[in-house]
């Protein structure tokens, strides 16, 4: 058992792939193994989170989750603590493994009550786990849901924050919220995009001893998602120039939006890029930038797409229609990015272009937010938050090419690849300008020779990586963090 390392790529399962995972473990193992391992794995994790806690209150569903609670309840009870099981099952209508794990808690002397206690010094949330996907929590189960996030004491989650979609990250109506999650046998997608990263806590893992040992069992399915890693380091050899690392050109900023063009090209810079060229599309305003003077100011006719990373549509407004058919044709590595995402949202000839790019080998990135994605795919955006996953991956088919989907824990997708959920980043990435920074990083991962997705993954995570190392004291905003990005 161990807290999730977010800097350990790792695989993650869904739903089907893991009842999969947890058949084949109990075709190879004694009855009930399983359950009394998963027990005896929160009895555990209970002790080391609240060492003092003396009155522990168990809530626990009618099912195999409220079997791993009961039998929790037991350990806690031989160790000389005071569980209080508030159980939602029957002994005569209960599946088989949690019918005999209630056996072995009454057996054992464990305190059962029709209501919660009033106080207690940790709660443990065992009612749904994975069943949340089959049904919503209502009923006695909702008032219980409703006294485990109002109370002072920790949570502690069994495999899921009740309510938690293990696909989706999407919430039910009624959904706990823990400040630990033991998630079990499998990491799963949801604990780590949409509102997973909100209502699980911290997240540990414990596989049950399924891949070592007696009734070791290896997946034969691949995973459905990857959390990312930190990315390798990669030094620069000491013979290099400026042209080792690719150019970048960002074309954007039109009237009254120069500023989005000009934190993606300062990214780009701190990124890593060899040169950074700007087209802005305001009619000239500026030749240089004071304050980055090695950016270069150039008329965007005067481009060499075809040699260049190209990242489009920063403050691109309805001017950036008419730039992007060239720069779809000629260039071989390119970024789109919010107008640029709009335009091609509602305009056929472009989506033919795009499309045929993948047929040429050209890498593309798309680096839509919630809205803009809802916007490519004729659904709403509350339905892409829904199922994060499936989105990215059905604009990454559509449009044949890498998508980001960002949010609390971006999605990286593309035709043929596993998707990745990116854990780093937080909420102070919520501000004007942050996205313009990601898409000129990707930009400069491109120009150094990266393909699309290992760039975006790259890049998504040494973003996230930005704001999650930002002192406490100053504010994050985009233009700091564009200038303490950390190529390597």
């Amino acid at each position: 058992m161990r807290p999730v390392d977010l800097s350990v790529r790792q695989a993650l399962y869904g739903i089907a792939a893991t009842r999969c995972i947890e058949q084949a473990a109990q075709a190879i193992l004694p009855p009930h193994t399983l359950m009394q391992r998963a027990g005896l794995a929160v009895a555990q994790l209970a002790l080391a989170i609240a060492p003092h806690a003396r009155s522990i209150w168990i809530a626990c569903g009618p099912g195999n989750n409220g079997g791993d609670g009961l039998e929790a309840a037991l350990h806690l009870q031989r160790w000389g603590k005071a569980p209080v099981v508030t159980w939602l099952g029957s002994p005569d209508n209960t599946p088989p493994d949690a019918a005999a794990s209630y056996q072995r808690a009454v057996d054992a002397g464990v305190c059962f009550a029709e209501t919660p206690p009033h106080s207690c010094d940790l709660c443990i949330d065992a009612l749904l786990g994975l069943g949340a996907h089959s049904r919503a929590p209502e009923g006695r189960m909702a008032a219980w849901i409703t006294l485990l996030n109002a109370g002072l004491a920790p949570v502690l989650a069994i495999d899921l924050p009740t309510g938690l979609h293990a696909d989706t990250g999407h919430p039910a109506l009624h959904s706990v919220k823990a400040s630990h999650t033991l998630s079990l046998l499998t990491l799963k997608p949801g604990l780590f995009t949409a509102h997973g990263r909100d209502v699980a806590g911290q997240v540990w893992f414990h596989d049950l001893d399924t891949t070592r040992g007696a009734g070791a069992y290896q997946p034969t399915a691949g995973p459905s998602a990857w959390l990312a890693g930190l990315p390798p380091m990669q030094p620069r050899p000491h013979a290099s120039h400026k042209g080792s690392f690719g150019d970048v050109a960002v074309v954007g900023g039109a009237p009254g939006m120069t500023g989005a063009a000009l934190l993606a090209a300062s990214a780009a810079l701190h990124a890593g890029a060899g040169r950074v060229f700007v087209g802005l599309l305001d009619g000239g305003s500026l030749s240089v930038d004071p304050q980055q003077p090695e950016l270069m100011f150039r008329a965007v006719q005067s481009l060499d797409f075809s040699a260049m990373a190209v990242v489009c549509g920063c403050g691109g407004g309805d001017v950036i229609s008419a730039y992007l058919p060239p720069i779809l044709s000629a260039s071989a590595r390119v970024v789109m990015d919010a107008d640029a995402l709009n335009a091609l949202a509602n305009n056929s000839p472009l989506q033919v272009l795009l499309t045929a790019r993948c047929q040429r080998h050209a890498d593309t990135v798309l680096t839509p937010h919630p809205l803009e994605a809802a916007r490519l795919l004729g659904v709403t955006a509350a339905q892409v938050q829904q199922d994060r996953l499936a989105a990215a991956q059905a604009l990454a088919s559509r449009f044949a090419c890498t998508v980001v989907l960002k949010g609390s824990g971006t999605i990286i997708a593309a035709p043929g690849q596993t998707p990745v959920i990116n854990p780093t980043g937080d909420a102070r990435l919520a501000t004007a300008g942050t996205g313009d920074v990601l898409a000129g990083m990707v930009g400069a991962h491109l120009a150094g020779g990266l393909d699309a997705f290992d760039a975006a993954c790259q890049a998504v995570y040494r973003h996230g990586m930005g704001a999650d190392r930002w002192p406490a004291g100053p504010t994050l905003v985009a233009g700091a963090l564009a200038r303490h990005i950390q190529p390597n």
